[in-house]
């Protein structure tokens, strides 16, 4: 018999010490810890990030208002007051990991993007041509070698 390795999926459960990202109301774009499931439909999330303009306080939140996140706190007790939150907040270093994924950097960039002014946008333009003239160039002296 040839051995089988099963492998778990790595599915992103509802569950306490889970960190989600806000996708509406008003901590919008902040990342907050599930602390306790209060029905299928809604969870109690607290947010002690180390920076100030990231904080989210204590409140009940619709499920169907946040993006669950790979990340999680271990061991995590249910309904921990916010002073635990925090200390196994900073432990896991939740902050750095967001601040490394993809999905974070992604947003900023976006940000970035649609923070620009009218003659950033113009940079933007002529160095995206010229990176373009640049590849279109190396092309043509393949192309030429080649044949």
């Amino acid at each position: 018999m040839s051995q089988i390795d099963i492998q778990v999926p790595t599915w992103k459960l509802v569950e306490v010490g889970r960190v989600v990202l806000i996708r509406s109301g008003p901590y919008t774009g902040k990342l907050a810890a599930i602390v306790e499931i209060i029905d299928h439909k809604r969870a109690l999330v607290d947010g002690p990030s180390s920076q100030e303009t990231k904080v989210v306080p204590r409140h009940a939140l619709a499920l169907s208002h946040v993006t669950l996140t790979p990340f999680t706190i271990p061991r995590l007790p249910r309904a921990a007051g916010t002073g635990p939150v925090k200390k196994l907040w900073e432990k896991a270093e939740i902050d750095s990991k967001w601040a490394s994924s993809s999905f974070s950097q992604k947003q900023e960039k976006t940000d970035r993007r649609r923070n620009l002014t009218d003659f950033e946008r113009f940079k933007v333009l002529r160095l995206r041509k010229q990176a373009r003239y640049e590849v279109q160039k190396a092309h043509a002296k393949i192309r030429a070698t080649a044949s």
